[in-house]
């Protein structure tokens, strides 16, 4: 009895002690990313990923990278330096309540069918889910500009960026360039 009543005690604390994002705040937060990400996180920049409708944890994780050190980037390094836990959270869940909008990018047929073919042998769908939908903090690739993943992808392989547990490094260092423009062109197409 005394470890349920324990129990209850530590879950009030931890509730009490825990804040949930806010989206409207967010927003607010969000004016300085416009310039890059686009309004409600829809970048019309194709080197610059969309936001909007991305997964929130995968954001504040991507944010909570930034701000450590664990993902480096001459933009979003000294941006993130600045922002609290607060502001991650409540970027994030503005973000991930986006809705995308599209992107412009007109895909090569033969490419998309052979980068669906190397996401099905190295099993993106695995991690990404169908249609790269993304989970938790596995982001949503669906929507995304082929530039974007292009480089994500050469990073990955290069080592250039490592903030993932080493499972995209792991996929990434058996795709040939080749590969990579085909799976690129192949998530671009996605909607």
């Amino acid at each position: 009895m005394k470890f349920v009543h324990l129990s209850f005690a530590l879950l009030a604390l931890l509730t009490l002690n825990s804040r949930a994002a806010d989206i409207d705040a967010g927003k607010k937060k969000s004016e300085t990313c416009i310039a890059c990400h686009g309004a409600g996180g829809n970048s019309v920049v194709s080197m610059f990923p969309v936001l909007a409708g991305q997964t929130a944890r995968y954001l504040y994780l991507q944010l909570k990278d930034y701000k450590s050190g664990a993902r480096q980037n001459a933009m979003m390094s000294p941006i993130a330096a600045t922002l609290l836990k607060e502001d991650m959270q409540d970027l994030a869940a503005y973000f991930a309540d986006q809705k995308p909008k599209g992107i412009a990018f007109k895909a090569d047929p033969e490419r998309v069918k052979l980068g669906f073919a190397k996401s099905q042998e190295v099993l993106c769908a695995m991690c990404h889910l169908g249609g790269m939908k993304g989970q938790n903090e596995i982001p949503k690739l669906s929507g995304q500009h082929y530039d974007y993943i292009y480089k994500q992808l050469a990073d990955f392989k290069a080592r250039t960026r490592v903030n993932d547990a080493g499972n995209m490094t792991a996929v990434a260092k058996t795709l040939s360039d080749e590969d990579i423009v085909n799976i690129s062109h192949y998530i671009a197409n996605i909607d």
